[in-house]
């Protein structure tokens, strides 16, 4: 590897097989398509349009899911495989479990690829959210600060 001020070279056995232009912006990255692996340069076709009109052809739940996942990378390429994932098991599961599996995630604040194949694992989908037994009151003290304190947007 040599870097310079403005580029990034790789090179094998002595011989340069790479040339990339340095970026200094935080949180970009400068990637060449054609050096990409072949798995990876299908992911790069893939927008957070087109991932976002498939998921609603599925159901509003695993959109919603879909954009919490989207939004919990600073770009959105990073969330590509797990938005691909839940595709994936809308294939395996069906796309009634996997709105019901959405649905549930997104109850709990827990929309993420993990979550949602857990949920399907483990046919959490197909009991409902109201049937669980309630959850117990925390006792009232000055040092415990509650949900309040800790709100952001809470729909992800």
């Amino acid at each position: 590897m040599r870097l310079t001020a403005k580029t990034v070279e790789c090179f094998y056995k002595g011989q340069r097989v790479a040339s990339h232009v340095r970026s200094f912006v935080s949180g970009r990255h400068t990637t060449v398509a054609n050096h990409m692996p072949l798995a990876h340069r299908s992911y790069a076709e893939w927008t957070a349009e087109r991932v976002l009109a498939w998921t609603t052809s599925a159901g509003p739940f695993t959109r919603k899911a879909a954009e919490c996942i989207l939004a919990s990378r600073l770009n959105p390429q990073q969330a590509f495989r797990s938005c691909l994932g839940l595709m994936r098991l809308g294939k395996i599961y069906g796309p009634e479990r996997l709105e019901a599996a959405s649905k549930r995630a997104i109850h709990y604040q827990a929309a993420s690829y993990r979550s949602i194949n857990s949920i399907l694992k483990n046919r959490l989908d197909e009991k409902s959210i109201e049937e669980e037994a309630p959850v117990s009151k925390l006792m009232s003290h000055p040092n415990i600060r509650g949900s309040a304190y800790y709100e952001g947007d809470s729909s992800c």
